[in-house]
Order: C-alpha cells, then structure tokens, then sequence
C-alpha cells in the first residue's frame, strides 16, 4: 500500500513533464492556445478584406448604376475617356518593349563592358558614355541602376551621370515613340535628340568640373547581384512594369483631365505664353513621372501648348522627375539628389528653349 500510494502521484507528475502539469500553466497554455485561434481568425479576416471590399464596389457600382452611366455618358467624360484610352494603347506597346530590353541589358550586359568601352579621359568620356545611352534601350527605371553599377567599377562618375541622363532620353525606343507620337513633325525626333544629349553632357563635365568626391555617396550592391540572371531579369520586368505602368496610367488621367476638365481658355493662356508654356510642361513632366517609352504620346495630345514646350515636355521627364529624384537619393545619396537635380532641370529647360528656337 505505501509503495503503490506514491506511484499514482509520481506518474501524475511526470506524465505532463517538469511545470506542464502546473494548473496555472495549463490555464496559460488554453488562453494561449485561445489568443492564438483568435490570431488566427484575425489574419483570416486579415486575408477576406481585399474580397470584402470587391464585393462591396462591386455592389456600390450596381446600387449607382444609373448615375454612373449617366456621367460616363456626358461628353466630358466621353472625351476624358477617349484621350486617356488613346494614350493608354499607343503607349503601352513601348512601354512594354522597353521594359524587356532596359532589363536585359542591366541583367545580361556586365557593366564591365562599359568600363573597356570608355575612354580613360573623363571628358572624352562624358560625350562617348551620352552616345552609347543613344545606341542601348533603357528607361530611366533602369538607367539608375546601371549608372550605379558603373560607379562601382570604376567609371569616372561624369561618364556615369551622362549615361544616365542619356540613355533614358535618346535610346531608339523611346526616339521610334516620338516619330510614332509626331508623325506631322518629324524634326521633333531631331530636336529631343539634340536637345537631350547636349543636357547630358553638358551635366557630365559640369560635374567634372564642379563635382566633389563626397557630394556622391558610393553606391551600394544591386538587390539583384547574387540571383540567378533569370530570377534578377523578370524580378526587374515585374519591378519595371508595375511602376513605369502605374506612372503612365496618372499621365494618360492627367493628359485626359487637363483636354476635358480644364476650361480651355485657361490652358490656351498659358500656352499662348511663350516662357510660360515651356515652364507649365516643364514642371507637369517632374510631377507626372512618365515613363520616357510613353511620355511623346503625353506630349501629343497636348496640343494647345507649342512644339517647344512640348519639347521641354520630353527632355525634362525623363532627366528629373519625383520618381528619378527618389532612385538618385536611394543609390548617390541625398546630397547628391539635391545638387544634381535641380541643376539638371535648370539646364534641361534652358536647353530646351533654345533648341526648340532653333530647330522647331
């Protein structure tokens, strides 16, 4: 009897093991056990909500369908609706294009090969590092990046900042959109060339000249060094795609907007103002941030506003934008972005002016 007494209570104790067997820490474990069912049930909701509120617009919509097809039948929207689904389609094509070829130059083109096809003169290689940004399609996504990966091998850096101002400005994608976008006015074609490449150069041996060792922070590692060149050129295309086309769905809203909504006397003002017209494009081209493949056909539908504004338009965009200013201050550093770009957007539109002067 006194041997098998104790037995039970032994067992009892270790059957649960050392403190499982504590009442107060099996209350723990079932209100642990509750908090986690109740973790569960709010990721679950967590999950239902992007359905949730589907469900819900899609009833909202069918609940107002009568006003909602009223207002999409008033003539505003009906040419809102044009001019934004003209942009959309003849943009998107090269868009796209340029995204597949901007990825796979950073991807299968090491940046190596710039570095050997460079002089080894900074000033002779500012004007050779703007003509190949002429030769290699690469929106400006893109041209951050490989300008950053040029840096880190070595590239002089005005070499570098003149590929990237260039090669997103003048690249054969972006020069085929534009006559494509004008096919009236070929010599814009002509004039963004000229106008785009002499900004780059111009930014490159300005910071030759200018330029201190540590306004320009050295730029990390690429996030897509150390993948396989598969998994780094579509990570780049889903990358590219998804924000080159998120920025040009607000520029085709934009454009449609300022050709409907905006009373045209308003824009005729403005554009009948010959330095007004050139700065009003010069600024909604750093607001908007359209991607260079799709920004001429932007620049098109403009029509109240001059050839050369329209040209400031196109040099501008693709050389200082929100989204450019962003990528700079990520891979050269803020002090570098807050020197660079509003020297660029000074010289862009001074360039622009006295090119559209000239040629247009």
């Amino acid at each position: 009897m006194a041997t098998t007494e104790p037995a039970p209570r032994g067992g009892a104790h270790r059957d649960p093991g050392p403190g499982d067997g504590d009442p107060e820490e099996g209350r723990d474990d079932s209100r642990g056990g509750g908090d986690g069912g109740g973790g569960g049930t709010a990721e679950e909701s967590r999950q239902l909500d992007p359905a949730l509120l589907l469900v819900l617009f899609l009833l909202t919509a069918v609940m107002f369908q009568d006003p909602v097809r009223r207002a999409l039948g008033a003539p505003v929207m009906q040419s809102w609706t044009t001019v934004f689904v003209a942009v959309m389609i003849q943009a998107l094509p090269f868009l796209v294009l340029g995204v597949l070829l901007s990825a796979a130059i950073a991807v299968f083109v090491p940046p190596s090969f710039f570095a050997r096809a460079l002089p080894g003169r900074p000033s002779l290689a500012v004007p050779v590092a703007g003509a190949v940004g002429a030769v290699l399609p690469g929106c400006e996504c893109a041209s951050v990046p490989v300008a950053g990966a040029l840096v880190r091998r070595g590239v002089a850096p005005a070499a570098a900042l003149a590929f990237l101002l260039s090669a997103p400005a003048i690249n054969p994608i972006v020069l085929t959109a534009t006559a494509v976008a004008f096919p009236n006015d070929p010599v814009m074609v002509l004039a963004r060339f000229t106008a785009s490449l002499l900004v780059a150069c111009l930014m490159g041996w300005l910071w030759q000249r200018h330029g201190r060792a540590d306004w320009l922070r050295p730029p990390s590692r690429s996030s897509y060094e150390g993948r396989s060149r598969g998994a780094a050129f579509w990570g780049s295309v889903r990358h590219d795609v998804m924000h080159a086309g998120g920025f040009l769905v607000v520029g085709a809203m934009a454009a449609a907007t300022l050709k409907a909504v905006v009373p045209a006397p308003w824009l005729q003002r403005a554009a009948d103002h010959p330095v007004l017209s050139v700065l009003v494009l010069a600024a909604l081209a750093v607001l908007l941030s359209i991607c260079s493949e799709a920004d001429a056909f932007v620049a098109a539908s403009l029509t109240q506003f001059s050839l050369t504004a329209r040209l400031a338009f196109l040099v501008v965009g693709p050389m200082v934008d929100l989204k450019l200013f962003a990528m700079q201050v990520g891979t050269f550093g803020r002090g570098f972005a807050l020197r660079f770009a509003p020297a660029t957007l000074v010289l862009a539109v001074a360039v622009s002016a006295l090119t559209g002067a000239v040629l247009l």
